[in-house]
C-alpha cells in the first residue's frame, strides 16, 4: 500500500477527530470540540494532540465515552499510525521517517506507548530487528489518560495480523499495573515485551517530574522499578535496562518465527519520497514556478530599488514625483524636461473643480459617511471615455492618423463616418474664444523643451478643422496630453517603436490622469468631513419627473 493511502481504521473501524493546536484548536476549547464530536454518531474514537487540557474536563469527556462506548486517545497524544495505511497526528515524524522505519507496509508487531517522543524511536527500533511495526499508539503522557496501556493491549492482543506487543511505559501511576493482571488474568495470549523508563528517579533525594504531567516520582508502586518488576513477575519479557529492549525484540521476534508463529511480511519497494523543493531548488534540480513576477523593483536588499535604483539615491539627487514615476513606470530614468512634463500633467489635472463627475460622486460618499478609500474609489470608477479616459485613446488616433499622414479633413471625416467622436477633441465649457489654460501651459512648455512636438501639431492642425464646424470643438487636455506624449516618447531617443505603442495600448497616459485626479478627489473628501456636510439629496426641482420616455 501506499504510504499515505487513507482508510477510516485504526482502533477497529472507527472514525477519527484530531483536536489539537495543529487543527486550530487549542487545550481551552478542546472539551467542548470533543464533546460535540462525541455526539456525531459516525464518530466514536477521538485522538486529542492538544497539551494542557484541565483535568477536570478530561475525567468528563473519560466518563461520557464510557457511557457512550467511545473512546479517547490523549489528552496529549502525538496520535497513532497503522503502517500502510494511515498515520493521525504527529506521530511518525518525517515522510523521510515513514520511509526508514518501513512503515509504509504492514509488519507482525503492536505498538503502545505512553511517550510521543519515544514512539517514533521505537519504530526505528522494530524496522531493525522485526518484519516492522502493524500498529502503534502513543495514549499521552497526563495523569489522567482517555484510553490505558492495557486497554490497547487487549486490543491488539485480538488483532489476528499483529504476533507480538511491545509497551513502552514510564514511571508514575499506577496505569501498567492494569496491564499487569490482564497478563495474570489470561486475557494476553501473545508475547508482551515491556519496559517502564524513568529507572533514574532513584538517584534523586526528592521527588522527580519528567517531561510528562503523569511521569513523575511518588510511591514506591509508581516507580519504574516496581513496574518493570511486577509486569516480569506477571509474564510478560522485561529487560534489565531500556538498552536492552532492542536484543530482547529482536530475540522474541526471531523465536515466534523459528516457531511458524510469524512468517515476515515480504519487503516492498517503498514509495519513493520527492526531494524538499528548497532543497532541490538550491541544488539546481527544479526551478519553481514564479507566482509573481515583478520587474519594477526588489524589496530584498539592504533597502528597497526602483527599477534598481536605490532609494537612498533617489533622496540623494532630490528626485521628484516625476522621477520617481519614470523609474516604476517606464523602468528608465527619463531627462529632466520629461520628468517635469509629468509632473506638470499631474498638477495640472489634479482638480477641475466640484461639478464633474468624479468629483461629484466623491463629494456625494463623503457626506453619506463613507471611509477615505470607498470615496476616491467612488470618484475613479467615473473616469471613462467620458472623464479623463481619453488620453488614451487621443494618443492612439492622433498617432495613428499623423503616421498614416492624413490630412485633418481626411482623419477627422474619417472619424465621422465610423461614428467615433475625435478623442481629446471638445469641451463642455471652453471654445475658441475661452481657451483652456492648461492647454497653453502645456503647449508653451513643450514648444520650449521637447526636440520634436510633431504630434501636438497634428492636433493643433486638426483642432483648426474642427473650430470650423463648432466653436467648442478645442483641443482639450486630454488630447493635449495625448499628444504631447506621443512627442516625449518618440523625441527622448529611449523607446523603441514597439515600446511605444505598447505603452499606448496597455493604457498609461490615462494612468496620469487616474493618479493626477485622485489628489483632488482625496482632497474633496477630506472637505466635506472639515465642513461637516450632511447626507447629500438631489433637489426635487432639479429633476424631471415624466411618465413617458
Amino acid at each position: 500500500m501506499e504510504v499515505f493511502k487513507v482508510h477510516a481504521k485504526l482502533i477497529q473501524p472507527l472514525t477519527f477527530l484530531s483536536t489539537s493546536h495543529h487543527f486550530a484548536v487549542l487545550f481551552c476549547s478542546a472539551y467542548a470540540s470533543s464533546m460535540e464530536a462525541f455526539k456525531q454518531p459516525t464518530i466514536r474514537v477521538i485522538a486529542i494532540i492538544a497539551e494542557g487540557v484541565p483535568e477536570g474536563d478530561t475525567k468528563k469527556l473519560i466518563a461520557y465515552a464510557r457511557i457512550n462506548n467511545k473512546v479517547i486517545i490523549g489528552p496529549a497524544t502525538v496520535g497513532g499510525i497503522q503502517a500502510g495505511a494511515f498515520k493521525i497526528g504527529d506521530t511518525a515524524g518525517t515522510l523521510e521517517n515513514i520511509i526508514h522505519c518501513k512503515l509504509y507496509r504492514p509488519g507482525s508487531v503492536g505498538f503502545v506507548s505512553k511517550s510521543g517522543g519515544m514512539s517514533n524511536e521505537l519504530y526505528n527500533v522494530l524496522a531493525r530487528v522485526t518484519d516492522g511495526l502493524y500498529e502503534g499508539i502513543a495514549i499521552g503522557g497526563d495523569v489522567y489518560p482517555g484510553s490505558t496501556l492495557s486497554d490497547h493491549v487487549l486490543r491488539l492482543n485480538n488483532i489476528p495480523q499483529i504476533k507480538l506487543i511491545v509497551v513502552l511505559g514510564e514511571l508514575g501511576g499506577r496505569d501498567e499495573y492494569s496491564l499487569v493482571e490482564a497478563l495474570k488474568q489470561g486475557k494476553v495470549s501473545k508475547p508482551v515485551i515491556a519496559w517502564v523508563s524513568g529507572t533514574c528517579a532513584k538517584l534523586f533525594k526528592s521527588e522527580v517530574q519528567f517531561g510528562h504531567a503523569g511521569a513523575k516520582s511518588g510511591g514506591d508502586l509508581e516507580s519504574a522499578q516496581a513496574k518493570n518488576k511486577a509486569l516480569e513477575e506477571a509474564g510478560a519479557i522485561v529487560p534489565t535496562s531500556f538498552e536492552g529492549l532492542e536484543p530482547a525484540i529482536k530475540i522474541a521476534f526471531q523465536k515466534l518465527v523459528e516457531d511458524g508463529v510469524i512468517l515476515p511480511t515480504q519487503e516492498i519497494v517503498p514509495p519513493s519520497v520527492p526531494e524538499d523543493l528548497s532543497s532541490a531548488i538550491k541544488s539546481g534540480k527544479v526551478r519553481a514556478p514564479t507566482h509573481i513576477v515583478s520587474t519594477i523593483c526588489d524589496d530584498r536588499g539592504e533597502e528597497p530599488t526602483y527599477a534598481g535604483v536605490a532609494m537612498s539615491t533617489i533622496i540623494e539627487k532630490d528626485f521628484g514625483v516625476g522621477d520617481v514615476i519614470s523609474l516604476l513606470w517606464f523602468k528608465r530614468s527619463l531627462p529632466r524636461y520629461c520628468t517635469k512634463f509629468i509632473e506638470m500633467c499631474i498638477l495640472l489635472c489634479a482638480d477641475h473643480g466640484p461639478c464633474v463627475s468624479g468629483a461629484h460622486n466623491t463629494i456625494v460618499t463623503s457626506r453619506a459617511g463613507k471611509d477615505l478609500v470607498s470615496c476616491l474609489v467612488s470618484g475613479l470608477l467615473t473616469i471613462g471615455p467620458r472623464f479623463g479616459g481619453a488620453i488614451d485613446d487621443a494618443a492612439r488616433y492622433f498617432k495613428d492618423a499623423n503616421d498614416r499622414k492624413l490630412s485633418p479633413y481626411e482623419f477627422v471625416e474619417s472619424m465621422k463616418g465610423k461614428g467615433i467622436r475625435v478623442p481629446g477633441i471638445g469641451h463642455r465649457i471652453k471654445s475658441r474664444d475661452n481657451r483652456d489654460k492648461r492647454v497653453e501651459l502645456l503647449q508653451q512648455y513643450a514648444r520650449s523643451h521637447f526636440p520634436s512636438v510633431k504630434y501636438m501639431e497634428y492636433a493643433v492642425i486638426v483642432e483648426t478643422y474642427t473650430l470650423s464646424k463648432a466653436s467648442n470643438l478645442v483641443l482639450n487636455v486630454d488630447g493635449c496630453i495625448g499628444s504631447l506624449f506621443l512627442d516625449l516618447l518618440a523625441s527622448c531617443a529611449m523607446f523603441s517603436q514597439q515600446e511605444i505603442d505598447e505603452i499606448i495600448e496597455i493604457g498609461y497616459l490615462n494612468g496620469l490622469f487616474v493618479l493626477a485626479r485622485s489628489i483632488g478627489l482625496i482632497g474633496h473628501t477630506f472637505d466635506q468631513r472639515r465642513l461637516k456636510q450632511p447626507l447629500y439629496r438631489h433637489p426635487w426641482e432639479d429633476v424631471l419627473y415624466s411618465k413617458y420616455v
